[in-house]
């Protein structure tokens, strides 16, 4: 929720919620073409949004958490421009937009919060063309865990004990990397005592280490 709401206004807000609604495992909550008619916030479980490429491929664009906002993509055209799938078991709001836009003009933190909402799905875009385009293995793999830890810390969860929702193919996906790679690099991250892996369980032993590594390559570049 925006800061600052009055009591009157966080009530108004709550009446956004128009269903709650459960997606298995492997379900999808959108499919990429499909008319956008709301927002979803997630209350528990894990998502990937992913795109076909013109050459039939699969791409993952994103991973979503607990306490973001998913759909944001389908704003611009009203339509969804990816596919949102459930890594695990999840539970979302869902939120009409039409709502949603009635209820900015009345108030105005709602709709400074929804700009906010907007311009970091832009400011996410240029990283993941930044790490696509100039960032080496070791540093993109890097820059995803402090990613992964710092989002995960935000929301009261621990930020060392990583529980990977996500595969390695997938990881290797949203990284522009081959699962050879994505596993090669996290066995040489624990093999420098930075990181600990136990299957889908990471653990962040020298946070500073994978500081330095996206610092060194930013140094050599």
């Amino acid at each position: 929720m925006p800061p600052g709401l009055s009591t009157a206004e966080m009530n108004k807000l709550d009446g956004l919620v128009a269903t709650r609604r459960k997606v298995r495992m492997g379900e999808s909550l959108f499919s990429s073409g499909a008319p956008f008619t709301s927002l979803y916030a997630v209350q528990t479980g894990f998502f990937k949004t992913s795109l076909t490429t013109e050459d039939g491929r699969n791409q993952v664009t994103g991973f979503q958490m607990a306490g973001e906002i998913i759909g944001l993509d389908g704003i611009v055209g009203n339509s969804h421009t990816c596919d949102a799938i459930a890594l695990e078991d999840a539970n979302v709001c869902v939120m009409p937009y039409a709502d949603i836009s009635a209820l900015a003009h009345e108030v105005p933190a709602l709709q400074a919060h929804l700009h906010k909402l907007m311009s970091r799905e832009i400011v996410n875009e240029h990283s993941i063309m930044l790490l696509l385009g100039s960032m080496r293995a070791e540093e993109r793999v890097a820059t995803f865990l402090l990613n992964l830890s710092h989002r995960m810390s935000a929301r009261g969860f621990s930020r060392s004990e990583l529980i990977l929702r996500m595969s390695r193919a997938e990881i290797g996906s949203y990284l522009g990397l081959k699962l050879e790679t994505v596993s090669r690099t996290f066995s040489r991250l624990a093999e420098q005592g930075i990181i600990e892996v136990r299957q889908r369980n990471v653990r962040i032993i020298d946070a500073c280490a994978l500081h330095a590594i996206i610092n060194s390559n930013e140094t050599m570049r």
